[in-house]
């Protein structure tokens, strides 16, 4: 602050950030507007979707047909108002803060997994905050793990020290990214681990390291995967899911039913769908945790494959115009947050559309913008603002 006049991180000391808000080269006219209106119309969309799968569900709207539908409103505010936060304070700024907000992560998944923790949906993955709300760190500990490893991986060549990160650098940063993944893993939260281990993949990827590491990794993954499974470090309920995904005609009406029942909703939308608020399966409360996991059978059932395109077209132009925003950054920071962000919407959104279709194992991951959850929506609005200021922060040129 100068005077009484706010300056937006990144943009110049000489023009307080409303005035140039409203200029003509403003930040305004250089964010990245098909970005947040596809955000914007996912979170909306989600918030009749949620609406649909809940407004009859008296057993947890707590006796108001509005209770989520709300509640899902006000999480897209918060989330908007933290993507402004960040775009405000900048990437850049954001750097300089990685060790603490990777520490205050950290603390908050160790806290998990102490009496505070609390078990939902069989994941041992939330804290109870009380008056109805909860907080999964899972969820946060996506954005630090790309935000350190960026800053360890792109520091040197940014400084025109080194052409790409050498090996000892991307030892420090699959370091940085294992502690919090591990932690997870006991909770057990594999669904979020294996977004995280995409992540680091992608980030890899962008960072310009060597491919003998991805090579490493993926070989690495194959024999952890394999370990976990032969040391039962799963509990039982994650393994029923992998052996339904396995044989989808495995117990229909235990472990498979979620599944089964997610396929017939979709199954039934037709091109067009049964209309909003009129589907069988969604009325009839059969399909489980619709308004979370789940929610993509809403669009298809009742909006048909014209909705669940839209959904998938909105996801879609997201990623594009994020992919583009790490080509056309000029310094690898940049480029290395932007891939990480595309990393985790993609596979996450993938997973989640995948499993209600049968095509993915259920890891109980919601879909980014469209499921109903504040920790979730937190995260991926604090996702676009990073993917804001890397746009806006560049040189004018380019």
């Amino acid at each position: 602050m100068t005077g009484n006049s706010f300056h937006i991180s990144g943009y110049g000391p000489d023009r307080p950030g409303w005035t140039r808000l409203f200029a003509r080269d403003s930040l305004a006219r250089r964010l990245d507007w098909p970005i947040l209106l596809s955000a914007l119309t996912l979170s909306l969309i989600g918030s009749v979707l949620v609406f649909s799968a809940t407004r009859n569900r008296t057993e947890i709207n707590q006796g108001d047909q509005y209770y989520f539908l709300i509640r899902h409103l006000m999480n897209t505010g918060i989330g908007f108002a933290l993507m402004v936060a960040t775009v405000w304070l900048g990437h850049r700024t954001l750097r300089t803060a990685v060790p603490i907000l990777y520490g205050a992560s950290v603390f908050l998944i160790l806290l998990v997994l102490t009496p505070l923790g609390s078990t939902v949906n069989g994941a041992h993955s939330w804290i109870v905050l009380g008056g109805g709300f909860s907080l999964q760190p899972s969820e946060f500990v996506k954005v630090t793990i790309i935000l350190g490893m960026a800053m360890l991986l792109a520091a040197r060549v940014d400084a025109g020290d080194k052409p790409y990160p050498d090996h000892r650098t991307v030892l420090q940063a699959l370091g940085l990214a294992t502690v919090p993944m591990l932690i997870v893993l006991l909770m057990p939260d594999l669904g979020s681990v294996m977004v995280m281990v995409v992540i680091v993949l992608g980030v890899l990827l962008a960072s310009g390291a060597s491919n003998r590491w991805v090579f490493g990794l993926l070989s690495a993954g194959t024999i952890g995967a394999l370990a976990v499974w032969q040391l039962h470090i799963l509990d039982d309920y994650q393994i029923a899911r992998f052996a339904a995904f396995a044989n989808p005609s495995l117990d229909p009406a235990g472990v498979g039913y979620n599944t089964n029942q997610a396929r017939i909703a979709i199954g039934s939308g037709g091109l067009t769908g049964s209309g909003l608020f009129n589907g069988s399966q969604t009325t009839g409360q059969f399909v489980p945790e619709q308004q979370t996991d789940f929610v993509f059978t809403v669009a298809g059932e009742e909006l048909g494959f014209v909705g669940g395109g839209l959904i998938i077209a909105l996801l879609g132009i997201l990623l594009w115009r994020a992919c583009r925003i790490a080509r056309e950054t000029t310094e690898l920071y940049g480029t290395i947050v932007a891939a990480g962000i595309v990393a985790w919407f993609a596979f996450q959104s993938f997973e989640n559309i995948g499993m209600t279709l049968g095509i993915m194992p259920v890891t109980g991951l919601p879909l980014p913008f469209v499921s109903y959850g504040g920790s979730s929506m937190f995260a991926v609005w604090v996702a676009v603002g990073l993917l804001q200021s890397i746009r806006v922060q560049r040189p004018i040129s380019a």
